[in-house]
């Protein structure tokens, strides 16, 4: 009986974290489109490290991301009408982002100030992926379009993690 009633509680536990983590998701804005365009397994066993220097945001600090067995790669075009995001989300591993047209703000949400960086026209940056929690934002009057590649995404599963709002960051 006392058994059967842990299990009950511990099922019940389970569905209001499942139920948590959904309703705190920050989904990005409904006409954001995001295609994506390929996605492969790499034929060779892959060790990937990137080390990647962002002194606007580090002081110099240089950030090492290793990928120690990459699983699928992603690729993604992502359009983003005038103030359109991607609301808070992770992924499981690095994204490598192109900006072909436009400008995207990308926020991160370890940044107590809010201050997002922009990234124009033949731009790219290296999101580490592994847990770091951001969001992208188009702040201007016209459309951005931008590619990602997504390292590390676990066999048929999806390049993007929801988050939740972190609070940082009033728009």
């Amino acid at each position: 009986m006392v058994k059967k009633y842990i299990a009950s509680l511990a099922t019940a536990g389970v569905a209001v974290a499942a139920w948590a983590s959904v309703a705190l998701a920050t989904p990005g804005s409904p006409n954001v489109v995001a295609t994506v365009v390929a996605r492969a397994g790499f034929a060779d066993s892959m060790d990937i490290r990137f080390r990647v220097r962002d002194a606007g945001r580090h002081h110099g600090k240089r950030d090492v991301i290793h990928v120690p067995r990459a699983a699928d790669t992603v690729m993604q075009q992502i359009v983003f009408p005038p103030g359109g995001h991607t609301g808070w989300h992770s992924h499981p591993g690095p994204a490598i982002a192109l900006v072909k047209r436009g400008e995207l703000t990308l926020f991160s949400s370890d940044d107590p100030t809010c201050m997002g960086r922009p990234f124009g026209v033949g731009q790219a940056f290296v999101d580490s992926g592994q847990g770091h929690v951001h969001m992208a934002r188009n702040m201007t009057t016209q459309d951005t379009e931008v590619w990602v590649t997504y390292l590390d995404v676990p066999p048929g599963g999806s390049p993007r993690i929801d988050a939740a709002d972190p609070g940082t960051c009033v728009f």
